[in-house]
């Protein structure tokens, strides 16, 4: 980036894909978007899998769009490849929504979009990510409008995201 200014929005960053490719994420401009930190091996994993699922299966075609990036640093429960996860997500979980790369979510190494997620909305605990599945939704203009708990059941911020969408 040119400027120093610090970005607005989500739309603003650019982050690899699971193959290492890089996506702008402003091609999500118009589109609420659901941001996870993910992991295969932990205790939430299979009932989170599941309602993001069911929640991008209900709302895709509406504008929503589930952003979800790996990250070991809980518990190491995401100790795969890029790869690995991706088939473990997709086979098991029928995820169809994009899979990013492995990144970090805390500490120096955390990765920009998780800085700035992090400091849009601060947690019941201050800035640091708790545990994996946390989310973030954001609106159509890349706001963050609100954070989530790991222990949040995606099912139950349905209602926010209805509101996002303008879906009744």
């Amino acid at each position: 980036m040119a400027s120093q200014s610090s970005p607005q929005s989500v739309h603003s960053f650019t982050v690899k894909d699971s193959r290492g490719n890089d996506v702008d994420l402003s091609t999500y401009k118009g589109k609420a978007l659901l941001i996870v930190n993910v992991a295969s091996q932990c205790g939430l994993t299979n009932s989170n899998y599941t309602e993001l699922h069911q929640l991008y299966e209900k709302y895709k075609d509406q504008g929503l769009e589930i952003l979800a990036f790996p990250c070991n640093q809980f518990g190491a429960q995401e100790p795969g490849s890029n790869e690995e996860i991706v088939e473990f997500a997709c086979t098991r979980f029928k995820a169809e929504y994009p899979i990013f790369d492995k990144i970090d979510v805390n500490g120096d190494s955390a990765a920009p979009l998780y800085k700035f997620l992090k400091s849009s909305k601060g947690g019941l605990f201050g800035d640091n990510i708790k545990w994996n599945f946390s989310k973030f939704l954001v609106d159509k203009d890349g706001k963050v409008v609100d954070r989530y708990a790991p222990t949040t059941s995606p099912l139950s911020i349905e209602k926010d995201i209805k509101k996002l969408l303008g879906v009744s």
